[in-house]
């Protein structure tokens, strides 16, 4: 029986969305006020959500403590009050879009986590706007 666990956290961090091989015109006209040359800031919410088989043991499909712990250390301790553009390696070639950042976020996980379990990233950017991915 498969079930999905899912653990909420959230980071704050500042991005900027821009093409370098574009014009300021070209990125304000594509990315709006996310071209934004001082940056913008969103306060994030992730959802990590890890699905797979009942422990018979414990009951458990993973143990929330480890996933807790995980989260903090690989994407908390590294994105809160970060810019993004500036500070991750990751966003120094690749616009940190919502898509993006989600993507980096299961890649960090990913080798953490029991490669029997699915795992999935949704990542709200605002209230409103969010994405999923699941690799």
């Amino acid at each position: 029986m498969k079930v999905t666990v899912n653990r909420k956290a959230h980071f704050n961090a500042a991005h900027r969305l821009y093409n370098c091989e574009w014009s300021d015109a070209r990125n304000a006209e594509v990315f709006g006020k996310c071209a934004n040359p001082n940056y913008h800031g969103h306060n994030y919410e992730l959802i990590v959500s890890v699905r797979g088989d009942i422990h018979p043991e414990t009951g458990f499909v993973m143990d929330m403590k480890i996933l807790k712990k995980l989260i903090k250390e690989e994407i908390e301790d590294v994105f809160d009050h970060k810019n993004l553009n500036e500070e991750i390696k990751e966003f120094a070639t690749l616009n940190p879009t919502a898509e993006n950042i989600s993507v980096i976020i299961w890649n960090k996980l990913r080798s953490k986590i029991d490669s029997k379990l699915d795992l999935s990233i949704t990542l709200y950017e605002t209230p409103r706007n969010f994405v999923t991915f699941k690799g």
